[in-house]
């Protein structure tokens, strides 16, 4: 008996000692004007190339974009991706190409950027694709987890535009189901479902394809200020929100039954939102309260409470926003489990979180196999209804980018529309034409598409600096 009730007082876990810490100052990124814009986005996104972070730009809408060792001071002039004509919003990188990054902008458009090889040079101005369909300012974009070029956005129309990257098209648009602001969305692990939070006090999970809510729970947390509400790799659902007396609580849901929560958990009465970072391989989900100066994180087993409080990593200051690097690129060899990019006010310092160990071996119960950078579908499939899991890599050896690899982003640009399949595109020709001369077609018609695509977005383009130009002018003639 004694000897179960010791292990029901300490629960095992080879997290219960992940230890935080942040980086030396010269390894922090400096002098950086932090965007003072009043949204409860993290307002930084990190890879293992670079960190972006969104900056106060007078006159339209900025954010930074640096190599991950370009530490130190950050010069003044330092080149900022800068087309938006309002502020920056959210902002968030391409899980299969490090090198592109969407944006959305109080400018009510999302713009899609291609950063070059080595960062920017200087400042990149014109995006791959300007996607335009919201009424409204744009405060949420999210890429698909597997399907390539597919992206999501959400406006304050409260509506979700789901695009189709590689034409720049809006493909699905959802916008009667949200009666007002929405707060938060997640895609589920394979990307089939979405989760959203709204000003509504409720929780939905949509299926997007069918344009249908499969379930919502009202009132999930009580109090009005905002909730998050994310996907877990189980399909359950964790939240975090505000009682009625204003305190801070997460919880957890069946996402099959969602009228009672798994679990509830008051934390404080702090009343900065708290953003949930989430790794589906160790299950662990890390809380940064945006003004808080601390990140708590817990571990979520099928065992009660179900969500475990493992510890909290404390700092000085308060946090502006949070980046949050994916898994592969954490450094295995020091038992990195977590790695976050805390905003200042004047700059972004990374914390660190380890699991330390005593050997200096990989340790494979710290990092299962863990998502890839490969799509496991093209837009195309998804759009036509199939789904499928991350495509998982081993972190044995590290994730090593290789030269390879960029070199496929570089000739297959996965910015470049895609020509139609070519089971669908000539069928007529094929049975008649030697092979050699249906290559010759295919290649012409890629080569045409491709010129009618760049010339299509020019225009776009022009047509906005046009607008742009005579806005000033009127503002002038006054």
């Amino acid at each position: 008996i004694l000897e179960d009730m010791s292990r029901r007082v300490v629960r095992q876990s080879k997290f219960r000692h992940v230890f935080g810490q942040a980086v030396r100052n010269d390894q922090c990124y400096d002098d950086i004007r932090v965007s003072r814009v009043t949204w409860d986005s993290s307002f930084c996104a990190v890879n293992p190339k670079f960190v972006a972070i969104i900056i106060d730009a007078s006159g339209g809408g900025a954010f930074l974009v640096l190599p991950l060792n370009k530490t130190g001071r950050i010069d003044k002039a330092y080149p900022t991706v800068c087309g938006h004509t309002g502020p920056v919003l959210d902002i968030d990188w391409c899980p299969h190409n490090d090198h592109v990054i969407a944006s959305g902008s109080e400018d009510c458009t999302v713009m899609v950027w291609q950063i070059p090889e080595n960062g920017l040079d200087a400042a990149l101005s014109e995006p791959v694709v300007v996607l335009e369909g919201h009424s409204k300012r744009v405060g949420i974009v999210s890429w698909h987890p597997t399907a390539r070029n597919v992206l999501l956005s959400a406006g304050c129309d409260n509506q979700v535009v789901i695009w189709n990257v590689g034409t720049g098209e809006a493909m699905i648009s959802l916008d009667d189901m949200h009666p007002d602001v929405i707060f938060s969305v997640s895609w589920s692990r394979n990307g089939s479902l979405l989760c959203t939070a709204c000003k509504d006090k409720k929780v939905r999970i949509i299926d997007p394809r069918k344009k249908k809510i499969v379930a919502e729970k009202d009132k999930a947390h009580e109090g009005a200020r905002p909730m998050r509400a994310i996907f877990l790799a189980d399909g359950n659902i964790f939240t975090t929100g505000f009682s009625r007396m204003s305190e801070r609580q997460l919880a957890l849901w069946k996402s099959d039954n969602l009228n009672e929560p798994i679990c509830v958990q008051e934390m404080d009465t702090s009343n900065g939102v708290l953003l949930p970072f989430y790794d589906p391989d160790t299950n662990i989900v890390y809380l940064c309260g945006k003004g808080d100066s601390s990140i708590r994180y817990f571990e979520i087993t099928d065992e009660a409470p179900f969500v475990h409080y493992l510890n909290t990593f404390s700092t000085k200051e308060p946090q502006r926003g949070m980046g949050y690097m994916p898994k592969r690129g954490l450094d295995v060899n020091k038992c990195e489990i977590a790695r976050f990019y805390k905003l200042h006010e004047r700059k972004c310092e990374p914390i660190i979180m380890t699991v330390p160990r005593k050997s200096d071996l990989f340790q494979d119960d710290l990092y299962p196999d863990t998502a890839g950078p490969d799509p496991t579908l093209e837009a195309e499939e998804w759009f036509a209804g199939k789904n499928g899991g991350p495509i998982l890599i081993s972190l044995k050896h590290g994730y090593v980018s290789t030269k390879n690899r960029d070199l496929k982003v570089v000739k297959t640009n996965i910015l470049e529309s895609k020509p139609v399949t070519k089971a669908d595109s000539i069928p007529t020709i094929q049975k008649h034409a030697s092979p050699q001369t249906t290559v010759k077609m295919e290649d012409k018609l890629e080569e045409v598409l491709r010129e009618f695509k760049s010339l299509r977005d020019r225009v776009i383009l022009q047509d906005r600096r046009i607008a742009r130009l005579e806005e000033q002018v009127a503002k002038v003639a006054m």
